[in-house]
């Protein structure tokens, strides 16, 4: 294991400020490292260089949308997990997620479902 896969670290990747820090709130006891990224392509750099046990995504996204930064990091890393936190309860959005790669996928209006995949996923 190198230094980048050595700690349990989570990235939240999300265009509002607001809403990354809310999630950050929500993983009070993850003793890991907090990744955060407001773009996909720094989405997908951040990935390549700390490797994060699990990704909290974002469908909107200012550069690019959620759903393509997914395929495009699965394309690189096929085990990558990544869940899909978005308001859009429709299921196209939950088809294509899952189409792209996402392990899971959450509402905005159930935040606290994250806190149970994220501890589910990186024990």
């Amino acid at each position: 294991m190198n230094q980048n896969q050595s700690a349990t670290k989570v990235l939240i990747v999300d265009d509002n400020a607001g809403m990354r820090q809310m999630l950050r709130f929500m993983l009070p006891y993850f003793s890991g490292e907090v990744l955060e990224c407001a773009d996909g392509q720094e989405a997908i750099n951040l990935y390549r260089r700390h490797r994060p046990s699990i990704v909290l995504m974002d469908i909107r996204l200012k550069s690019s949308d959620g759903i393509t930064t997914t395929k495009n990091i699965k394309q690189s890393f096929p085990s990558a997990n990544i869940v899909m936190v978005s308001s859009y309860g429709d299921e196209r959005f939950r088809a294509a997620a899952k189409q792209a790669g996402a392990t899971a996928y959450v509402l905005k209006d159930n935040l606290y479902d994250v806190v149970g995949l994220v501890q589910q996923r990186v024990a």
